[in-house]
């Protein structure tokens, strides 16, 4: 297939999560994306380890997991944006790129003349995408924001874990950075947005991302069960606070998800079950009904899940079309065979372990999987590269800069 992003050419002056992933998105895509890093250590994640990967000789790198998990398909340029060569650099290459994605705080790269104010005039189509924790405006604009702070601040630990009153209550972060994630997926948005605004007007935008504003407005169903009723939220464990039943329920040996999500599948759920009679009482006939007593019938619910195993329940509701499975730890998940056959395990060509395993992209179009461009590069990787090739330097040029230490690579 002919990648959909091929055209574009991005320049990725993000770390850690939120920046990187939106970066990797449209490096899937087709675009060129160039990652700016640190002389010297790069992007803070390439250290968040243990786990490392190990080269063919099976010594430990200093590639870690988390830095693999969001860099695919980047060509690395390790460089000192502190140095007015530096800087120089980056104008250049900005002059040539189509996105720029940067997570400094507010104001952090107009220190160095590389704000959106000053990138424009070298590059009028050019959309500059910031990420930060709170925004570019506001009282809070200043302050550095991680995922675990704003998962806390914009409401999600507030409905993770359960009920204070329940053994091991209290709140809890979920079990990935999902705030960054769920920010770089819409920094996507917005930018091929931008894109699709300059092909009519000839004119880059600059885009404010923030974590908090993203992590509030994805609070969805919560958001507006609040704003419609004044209260807020509670922890529920893995209860749904519109929906029941819908949690994890105890089967006799192990736990599974029971997922009813309208009065037809409750009906086949409790027929399956042995208990129509439950579909028949007004109390539980409704979704509405079922909500307003779920006190009353999720104990009966627990006690026949009880008697049977996982396997049978998953059995028995999937020929009534009721949605119930297992809950899969990562082992599970890659062993499944749904996942195997969509191919979301590969692996690709790495200078120093040989290859590294890669989580592929969801994104499928007209049936046909994505063409990946590299694996995540090694520090510096590819220096000369877009020195040479998109700058258009000679070898003299590129050794003074390594010389002066403005480059590494």
């Amino acid at each position: 297939m002919v990648a959909p992003l091929s055209h574009l050419r991005v320049l990725d002056m993000s770390r850690i999560l939120a920046g990187p992933w939106a970066g990797q998105t449209l490096a899937d895509l087709g675009a060129e994306v160039i990652k700016i890093e640190r002389c010297g250590s790069g992007d803070d994640t390439r250290s968040w380890g243990p786990p490392f990967i190990e080269d063919t000789d099976g010594n430990q790198t200093n590639e870690s997991a988390y830095f693999l998990s969001a860099n695919r398909g980047k060509k690395s340029l390790a460089l000192d944006i502190s140095k007015p060569e530096g800087q120089e650099i980056v104008r250049k290459l900005a002059a040539k790129s189509d996105i720029l994605i940067e997570n400094y705080k507010v104001g952090g790269l107009a220190r160095y003349g590389l704000g959106y104010e000053d990138l424009k005039k070298v590059n009028p189509g050019l959309i500059y995408c910031s990420i930060t924790g709170f925004g570019q405006t506001g009282p809070y604009a200043s302050r550095a924001g991680y995922d675990f702070l704003i998962q806390a601040m914009g409401g999600l630990m507030s409905v993770t874990g359960e009920k204070d009153d329940q053994p091991g209550g209290g709140p809890q972060k979920i079990g990935v950075a999902l705030c960054d994630v769920l920010t770089g997926l819409y920094t996507n948005i917005a930018a091929l947005s931008g894109i699709m605004q300059r092909e009519r007007t000839g004119e880059g935008c600059h885009i404010d991302m923030a974590l908090l504003d993203v992590t509030a407005v994805t609070m969805a169903n919560q958001a507006l069960n609040f704003l419609v009723t004044g209260n807020a939220p509670q922890r529920m464990g893995n209860a749904h606070p519109n929906i029941v039943p819908y949690e994890a329920f105890r089967a006799s040996d192990q736990y599974i998800i029971v997922a009813v999500g309208n009065d037809g599948q409750f009906a086949r759920f409790v027929e399956a079950a042995g208990k129509p009679e439950l579909a028949a009482d007004e109390r539980f006939s409704t979704n509405a009904g079922r909500v307003d007593n779920r006190e009353v019938l999720l104990p009966i619910i627990r006690d026949f899940i009880a008697e049977k195993t996982g396997g049978e329940w998953i059995e028995a509701l999937e020929k009534v079309g009721v949605p119930c499975g297992p809950i899969n730890n990562m082992e599970q998940v890659f062993a499944h065979p749904q996942i195997q056959e969509r191919g979301l395990q590969m692996e690709m060509e790495h200078p120093l372990a040989g290859s590294v395993p890669q989580v592929s992209s969801p994104i499928r179009i007209t049936g046909e999987e994505l063409e990946y461009q590299n694996a995540p590069p090694t520090l510096g990787q590819h220096t000369e590269d877009v020195l040479t090739r998109v700058l258009e330097m000679d070898p003299e040029e590129i050794a003074a800069l390594r010389d002066s230490g403005v480059v590494e690579g």
